[in-house]
C-alpha cells in the first residue's frame, strides 16, 4: 500500500501560479503511476493530469494543457504538480492518486487508482 499526502494549495489571484506536491510513503514509490484530479464545489470529480512511473509520459486534460505540468522525483518519493497562469475556473480541492505501473486501467478516470490523498484547496481570485 501507499499513503499519500497533497500540500502546496493556497489562495492565489488569477494569472497567478501554485505548485502541488503529493507526498508518498509505504511502497516503493516508482511502483506506481500517479494522478491529479479535482472537485469544485457541486461538481464531479474530474481528471486533471498523470503521470507514469518513470516520468516519461504525462497526460492533460484539455483545459489544463499548456498552463499545468506533472512532474515526479522518485528518488524524493515525490510528485507535483505545476499551475501557472490560474483561472478562477481552477478553483476546486486538488487530489493526487495512485495505481500500480503494470495497471492497464485508463488514467483519466477515478476508477483507475486504487489509493487517495485527503485533498488540497486551490482557491483562485478574479
Amino acid at each position: 500500500q501507499v499513503q499519500l499526502v497533497e500540500s502546496g494549495g493556497g489562495l492565489v489571484q488569477a494569472g497567478g501560479s501554485l505548485r502541488l506536491s503529493c507526498a508518498a510513503s509505504g511502497r516503493t514509490f516508482s511502483s506506481y503511476a500517479m494522478g491529479w484530479f479535482r472537485q469544485a464545489p457541486g461538481k464531479e470529480r474530474e481528471f486533471v493530469a498523470a503521470i507514469n512511473y518513470s516520468g516519461g509520459s504525462t497526460y492533460y486534460t484539455d483545459s489544463v494543457k499548456g498552463r499545468f505540468t506533472i512532474s515526479r522525483d522518485n528518488a524524493k518519493n515525490t510528485m507535483y504538480l505545476q499551475m501557472n497562469t490560474l483561472k478562477p475556473e481552477d478553483t476546486a480541492v486538488y487530489y493526487c492518486a495512485a495505481r500500480s505501473r503494470y495497471s492497464a486501467r485508463s488514467y483519466y478516470t477515478q476508477t483507475g487508482y486504487d489509493y487517495w490523498g485527503q485533498g488540497t484547496q486551490v482557491t483562485v481570485a478574479s
